[in-house]
């Protein structure tokens, strides 16, 4: 099944609409590292990754792992592990997945320039838990935690995100 995201914040799942936040850059087809954007088109969830000491896995068409506290995402262009989970420590720039807020509890990896990653084209795309007030994200797509769990419990194998 696959659920589709709409720029003013909502995604809509079969007959169902949710509230959802985007990126502060708005939704673009010409994606960049660190515009804020969320990536427009068709975006398969590759794997989901989650917080076992906080949640209970949640239920979905694709695999689930937990993480760690050594768990990163490297978002540094100039690394050959641009675009990937990686393992703490490591030289380049990375985003923690293992976070003392709860948006990343639950984390859908999408699939955005990864096949191969392309320098600079962006990365770290995530369908994640959104703050209480649904501020933008840093170009990920996120709902609350029981809609994102009742999203991907629906078995969707990916988003497709709507450009204005």
């Amino acid at each position: 099944m696959l659920a589709q995201v709409h720029p003013d914040g909502r995604l809509t799942l079969g007959g169902l609409v949710f509230r959802a936040a985007v990126g502060r850059g708005g939704v673009r087809r010409d994606k960049r590292e660190g515009d804020g954007a969320t990536p427009a088109g068709f975006l398969p969830l590759r794997r989901v990754l989650y917080r076992a000491d906080r949640v209970k896995a949640p239920e979905c068409a694709v695999s689930v792992e937990p993480i760690a506290p050594t768990d990163a995402w490297c978002d540094d262009a100039d690394q050959g592990s641009y675009n990937r989970m990686i393992r703490l420590p490591h030289d380049g720039h990375y985003e923690e997945l293992w976070r003392q807020d709860s948006l990343y509890d639950v984390v859908g990896v999408l699939g955005w320039n990864d096949m191969p990653p392309e320098r600079g084209r962006g990365s770290a795309i995530f369908l994640h838990v959104a703050r209480a007030d649904y501020a933008p994200t840093d170009g990920c797509i996120a709902l609350a935690l029981g809609d994102l769990r009742h999203v991907l419990g629906a078995g969707v194998s990916g988003l497709t995100v709507l450009s204005g």
